[in-house]
């Protein structure tokens, strides 16, 4: 009788531990997810400034419309990356960023431009957005961390094969383009 009372414990501390593992796979899977979201928030907001930007920089004359078109071309690619590509996401929103980033040093050499207060506005509204899609990436990748040590540790990876949880989630990392590799050339 004692023995089948041990057992019984023993399967109800099983189911216990399966339950509370379970639990946590699918908490840390919910908060990379919502680690995304808020990267997807912000960069619809980046997204969403750039044609007020474009079009108060084409307002002025002999402005390079080679940078314009540059950041109108990236704007175009991240709209074609397909929903839940991460990795081509970033890619793309890395090309877009330095696009944008090219775009500021550019205006640099247009002092009404620097002195419009249309432009100044947006360029602050920017500049926050990129602040806060940097901070959100770090959000992201530390979740990434957290839910990759509960899928790939002792016990975790048991109950993350019995119940089907992907292995690995994608980290955000830096890319390096061609023209992310060029030092932007400032002159006065």
């Amino acid at each position: 009788m004692v023995f089948l009372w041990v057992v019984l414990a023993l399967v109800v501390l099983g189911l216990f531990f399966l339950w509370g593992a379970y639990n946590g796979l699918v908490n840390a899977k919910n908060v990379v997810k919502n680690a995304w979201a808020q990267i997807d928030v912000q960069l619809k907001r980046r997204f969403d400034l750039i044609p007020n930007l474009v079009e108060t920089v084409k307002g002025y004359k002999n402005f390079e419309q080679e940078t314009l078109i540059a950041v109108t071309k990236a704007r175009t690619a991240v709209q074609g990356v397909p929903e839940g590509n991460i990795g081509e996401r970033a890619k793309a929103e890395g090309e877009l960023g330095a696009a944008l980033s090219r775009l500021m040093v550019v205006v640099e050499r247009y002092p009404e431009l620097k002195a419009n207060q249309n432009f100044l506005a947006l360029q602050e509204e920017l500049t926050g957005t990129e602040n806060r899609i940097s901070f959100s990436r770090q959000a992201y990748n530390d979740s990434v961390l957290q839910y990759n040590n509960k899928t790939q540790q002792f016990p975790g990876n048991i109950v993350a094969g019995m119940f089907n949880f992907k292995k690995e989630q994608e980290f955000l990392q830096a890319t390096e383009s061609e023209a992310e590799k060029k030092a932007p050339k400032v002159s006065f």
